[in-house]
């Protein structure tokens, strides 16, 4: 069978359209889509051809929109050449007014709150104060006027609206390198501690109950997984809304006026749904469908009569839906890549892989949809964060890397997120370590299955998987024939102390999952492949962001110095004009062009040419 090859362009490219928004009157859909070669806001009538652009980035690209709850008026978030410092924008598709709602230089905003109750307004978390402390303001959406209404007192790492659009819960990061709990009564009252998670521990809140008495929230204290509770806050007793024994929960589908949490989805090998409120179970069974892909609700308009879906497949772009409650409808929308839906796309298949230590890994394998899984070139493709996972779904990079001839495995090893406390956990101090030990399993595994050449195996990843591409190549250099990294960090040390001062609060979470530089700075050498330079033999790609607030340009630029005055070999690629990432379309295709054309000269895959 000749499968022939996927364009990049249609892989990496812009999408054709994405995000869409249901406006409050469930009247018209707002979404992302190219206008003249970059992403913009664009707004249609439902049932109609009237598609316009109302927003007007000629550079950047904008990713994701949501109404305002007034529906006058469409909000999205943009930042600088990926400084991540992001401001909160406006576009009116009546009257062709944008506007800048936060137009402060070098700070970083972050929605808190929208409430239907006071439709014109907005909650905002600002660092505009303190570059470390993001505090919260009201922001008039017609007039622009910004008021002050919460002080961070320099702990706070999240907050929370009640259905009255006052701050009433603050999450906190505690001097352990946990996280707490804090509410109060009322916006005058004083603040209480209601919760405490130690550093083994999480806990994250999502919302108050509609009067005001309940917070729902994910939590892990006295059980492994995260289970959605309601927490009663003046007893502080809580009770179990949905739980499953091997996966957190990862996800939550509330009310359209918020204050109500009606479902909760866990992801094991696939994602699946469980209603909270039995209102919502028969809509959540109309809208499973296996054939179509996993689903997840991305908007509903605020009568709650109309919902937007995406499904995520493995072998299908992602694609959406309209579905209405009343009738039952699932009516189609658009795909993102309708150009992929004519492409042969490959089987991305849940695994198993066993550690040395008895851990199981839950794993994704990706094999050439023309030939069978024996001998063939292996890319270990590693996710970021680490406190991350890889789901089954539509995957660009697995694709892509299947239809080039190779077999695509990804690992979610110990420390990554999703799969209880201890399985996290178990990947503490554990960079450079047991966690690459998972990865060295995992080639192994595919290996001795006979799904692997030995002498074909590529890593690949960004961020901790640039990381981890870089330990491989300098840990264990014999495994592996060439490695990519992209924005990882080479030095432990110089990371965590070159991290974002809005991260400052997080530091002591990162001491004790990481390791402190102050007390043990040999320790994070050992774990540096930069200090294990020296020992790198296979060739390397890098590709750095310029303007990457959390893995600096330095990161990147010592250790190809070190691998080049001793003679090694690294191409090395900067984007001025990019952050942790690659946003700009030419961005992405001028690195997955290199990315491409090096892997096929080190493991013998197909080229585009």
């Amino acid at each position: 069978m000749t499968v022939p090859l996927i364009p990049r362009e249609t892989l990496f490219g812009n999408p054709e359209r994405l995000s869409p928004q249901l406006s409050p009157d469930g009247r018209r859909l707002a979404y992302v889509a190219p206008h003249e070669g970059v992403l913009n806001v664009w707004v249609s009538t439902l049932g109609t051809e009237d598609q316009r652009v109302v927003t007007r980035d000629r550079k950047r690209g904008i990713r994701s929109c949501f109404w305002a709850l007034d529906g006058s008026r469409i909000l999205y978030m943009q930042d600088a050449d990926g400084d991540e410092n992001w401001h909160l924008w406006s576009a009116e598709p009546d009257t062709g007014v944008i506007r800048d709602m936060t137009p402060y230089l070098g700070a970083q905003a972050h929605l808190v709150a929208l409430d239907p109750e006071r439709p014109s307004e907005a909650l905002v978390a600002l660092n505009l104060r303190d570059a470390r402390a993001h505090d919260v303001y009201r922001i008039d959406l017609e007039s622009g006027a910004t008021a002050l209404v919460e002080t961070n007192p320099g702990d706070v790492v999240g907050w929370l609206a009640d259905a009255r659009m006052e701050v009433r819960a603050a999450t906190v990061a505690t001097p352990d390198g946990g996280f707490a709990l804090r509410v109060r009564d009322a916006s005058d009252s004083e603040w209480r501690t209601i919760v405490t998670w130690g550093p083994d521990d999480e806990g994250q809140a999502h919302a108050f109950s509609r009067d005001g008495q309940e917070i729902y929230l994910s939590s892990n204290l006295g059980t492994d997984t995260k289970e959605l509770r309601a927490l009663d806050l003046a007893s502080g007793g809580e009770r179990t809304l949905a739980s499953h024994p091997e996966v957190d929960v990862d996800d939550i589908l509330e009310h359209p006026r918020g204050h109500a949490v009606r479902a909760a989805r866990f992801a094991l090998d696939r994602a699946e749904w469980r209603a909270v409120d039995p209102s919502v179970a028969v809509d959540l069974e109309r809208l499973s469908d296996p054939a179509r892909g996993d689903f997840a609700v991305v908007s509903m308009d605020l009568d709650d009569r109309q919902w937007v879906v995406l499904y995520s497949a493995d072998r299908a772009p992602a694609s959406y839906y309209l579905y209405r409650r009343d009738t039952g409808d699932i009516e189609y929308l658009f795909s993102a890549r309708p150009a992929l839906e004519e492409a042969t796309l490959a089987e991305m298949r849940p695994v198993r892989v066993p550690a040395r230590d008895g851990l199981v890994l839950h794993s994704y394998l990706t094999i050439p949809p023309w030939c069978e899984p024996r001998g063939l070139p292996l890319v270990l493709n590693v996710h970021g964060g680490p406190w991350a996972r890889d789901t089954w779904g539509y995957d660009p990079e697995a694709q892509w890397l299947a239809n080039r001839g190779y077999a695509c495995l990804q690992v979610n090893y110990r420390g990554s997120a999703g799969f209880g406390k201890r399985f996290l956990h178990a990947g503490d101090r554990e960079w450079g370590a047991k966690m690459h030990d998972d990865l060295i399993d995992a080639v192994e595994w595919a290996v001795r299955e006979g799904i692997a050449d030995r002498s074909r195996v590529a890593i690949y990843g960004g961020s901790y998987g640039g990381y981890a591409a870089l330990v491989g190549a300098a840990f264990t250099p014999d495994v592996f024939a060439c490695a990519v990294d992209i924005v990882g960090p080479s030095s432990l040390r110089t990371l965590i102390a070159s991290i974002p001062p809005y991260w400052e609060p997080l530091r002591r979470m990162f001491y004790h999952r990481i390791g402190n530089p102050e007390t043990e700075p040999e320790f994070l050498d050992e774990r540096s492949p930069l200090h294990r330079a020296a020992d790198i033999r296979c060739p390397l790609l890098i590709a750095q962001g310029a303007n990457d607030p959390r893995v600096k340009q330095q990161e990147s630029e010592q250790i190809v110095e070190a691998i080049r005055s001793r003679g090694g070999e690294v191409e090395y690629m900067v984007f001025e004009d990019e952050g942790h990432g690659f946003a700009r379309p030419e961005n992405r295709l001028r690195f997955y062009t290199a990315a491409e054309r090096f892997l096929a000269a080190r493991l013998g895959g197909r080229v585009e040419e």
